[in-house]
């Protein structure tokens, strides 16, 4: 018997009886089902408690717009607000006799003015000390100023002078600059017992070596899967440019627990978050709040299972994590030797003491990396294809990496990692031993290590009154309030002073507590009240406005 015809009703081909009502009603229903499947999702991932932390935040922020649509309210946050910001233009524009440029000078200035007025610049916010370079140089800063020694600078000085006008874009017309970007490449591809087939490229930095990896999977979702709404399932330890290449390239990130006393991601919590979208699983070797390893391997097998990506966060274990063996200290697996890692990142600008702007992402295949490529052939100014990011890019950084990389070598890899890791676990042991008050979070294995409360002190209290004693340390947020020192070369000669003044901060804190201090202030929002997260960002974009003065 043959099927029933379907009738022609007065607005279309309908089935019998289906109307504009019933459509509009299947519409909404999809609609439904599409936020159902979202919230389901985050439920499965994140748990009950995360759902509500979730609508609760959505429903403060719409109160707080629609209180600050009330002038007396406005006003008041606004105060608060200029007032928080006129302490922080103090420490970024000090006070300064060197001249404001504030358009091109009508013809241009002699070179002794330049230098001389460069010296100033040096100088400024140095209190007077001859040399501008005491301020970062002394020992008292956690990572930023990755120092490898006055010799190894003036090698990476050379190879800028040689190549500062060189442009990678361009390789036909730089091939020894080509040649130099592939051999850092493959130097840093070896570090990782890289298998054959691998492949890299340099980046800008690690958050660009990261949002490179992150965009080649969502690529290869798209291609291999049919995945329009890539996912991405990260520890909340992980590194803040995992959310940056979400926000960026329209991904979802699924931020998941790590335990309180190892500090390593929650696997089973991972697994939980894994869905249809999810395209990249992703662990820190070491990770910036605590210092602390994850599970790769834990991480690769579930990546394995499920037939995705696995991104391990080196940036900050660079040219420590791979030399920990060697160098006489405990290890854990973490590179292409763990079965199921897909793609690394690694930042030469750190411990491999390469000029900043230098890091290397590194893929299992080169099918893989060239998910991460942009190539355009009907553009009218002809064929464009670039790797990563940028168009053009600084040949002399590239050259200045491998000037130091080939100037150090293993052996001298090796013994950087050696004192510099010892620093850590000297002040490590010490804390543990000497400083009751503080405790040490979970068993960090390089180069950061991170302090809380055992209960009897403010933590960031500590912090500040570390703050008045010229240190510049990293405050961390989260269910854990802490702070930590990245150790570098600089740090290894004052270990000493650094124990003895967190001493006297922690004794401090007890008789004479502070609620100025920066940590004290910013990081204590977070516990005073619900709507401090919107008033940060705030601060945050008030802040960046601020880098861009020049009265």
């Amino acid at each position: 018997m043959s099927p029933a015809p379907v009738a022609r009703s007065s607005t279309g081909w309908w089935p019998r009886g289906f109307t504009a009502e019933h459509a509009k009603s299947a519409v909404l229903v999809l609609i439904a089902l599409q936020y159902v499947l979202r919230w389901s999702r985050t439920l499965r991932a994140e748990g009950v408690w995360r759902l509500l932390a979730l609508a609760k935040h959505a429903v403060l922020l719409r109160v707080f717009r629609l209180m600050m649509l009330i002038p007396s309210n406005r006003q008041r946050v606004e105060r608060e607000m200029a007032a928080a910001m006129k302490d922080i233009s103090k420490s970024l524009m000090p006070a300064s006799a060197v001249p404001t440029m504030r358009e091109l000078p009508a013809h241009g200035r002699d070179v002794s003015w330049v230098q001389a007025q460069l010296d100033a610049l040096q100088r400024l916010g140095a209190h007077g000390e001859a040399d501008g370079r005491s301020v970062y140089l002394d020992g008292q800063v956690s990572g930023t100023v990755y120092h490898g020694g006055e010799e190894l600078n003036r090698v990476t000085l050379a190879s800028l002078e040689r190549f500062l006008l060189t442009n990678p874009l361009h390789p036909e017309v730089f091939p020894g600059l080509r040649k130099m970007e592939a051999e850092v490449v493959a130097m840093v591809l070896s570090m990782f017992h890289a298998p054959t087939g691998a492949a890299g490229t340099t980046t800008s930095g690690g958050t660009e070596s990261i949002m490179m990896a992150c965009l080649a999977m969502r690529e290869w979702g798209r291609a291999e899967r049919g995945i329009t709404h890539a996912e991405i399932v990260a520890p909340s330890s992980a590194h803040v440019a995992f959310d940056k290449a979400a926000h960026y390239f329209g991904m979802t990130i699924r931020r998941v627990a790590v335990d309180r006393v190892t500090r390593k991601v929650d696997i089973h919590a991972m697994q939980r978050a894994i869905n249809a979208n999810t395209v990249l699983l992703v662990g820190s070797a070491p990770n910036f709040p605590d210092g602390i390893i994850d599970d790769i391997v834990a991480i690769g097998s579930l990546a394995k299972h499920y037939r995705i990506g696995c991104h391990v966060d080196c940036c900050l274990g660079s040219f420590l994590v791979p030399f920990l063996e060697a160098a006489g200290y405990v290890s854990e697996p973490f590179d292409f030797r763990v079965d199921g890692v897909t793609s690394i990142s690694c930042d030469t600008h750190k411990y491999g003491f390469a000029p900043k702007g230098s890091s290397i992402v590194m893929y299992h295949s080169e099918a893989l990396r060239r998910y991460q490529y942009f190539v355009s052939t009907d553009w009218v100014g002809g064929v464009y294809a670039s790797p990563t990011l940028a168009g053009s890019r600084a040949g002399a950084l590239i050259a200045g990496a491998w000037a130091v990389m080939t100037r150090l070598g293993r052996d001298g890899y090796i013994q950087s990692c050696r004192e510099i890791v010892g620093a850590a676990k000297e002040i490590e042991k010490r804390v543990r031993a000497e400083i009751p008050e503080l405790v040490v979070l979970g068993k960090p294995l390089v180069s950061v290590v991170a302090f809380g409360s055992a209960g009897r002190v403010n933590i960031y209290d500590v912090g500040d009154q570390m703050s008045r004693r010229g240190w510049h340390l990293n405050a961390i947020g989260g269910e854990i309030p802490a702070f930590h020192i990245a150790c570098t070369r600089l740090t290894v000669p004052v270990v000493g002073r650094f124990i003895d003044d967190l001493k006297a901060s922690v004794a401090d804190s007890h008789t004479k507590p502070s609620k100025s201090g920066a940590m004290a202030t910013v990081y204590g929002l977070h516990t005073t009240t619900p709507v401090a997260p919107m008033l940060l960002r705030e601060m945050a974009s008030r802040y960046i406005d601020t880098m861009y003065k020049v009265d």
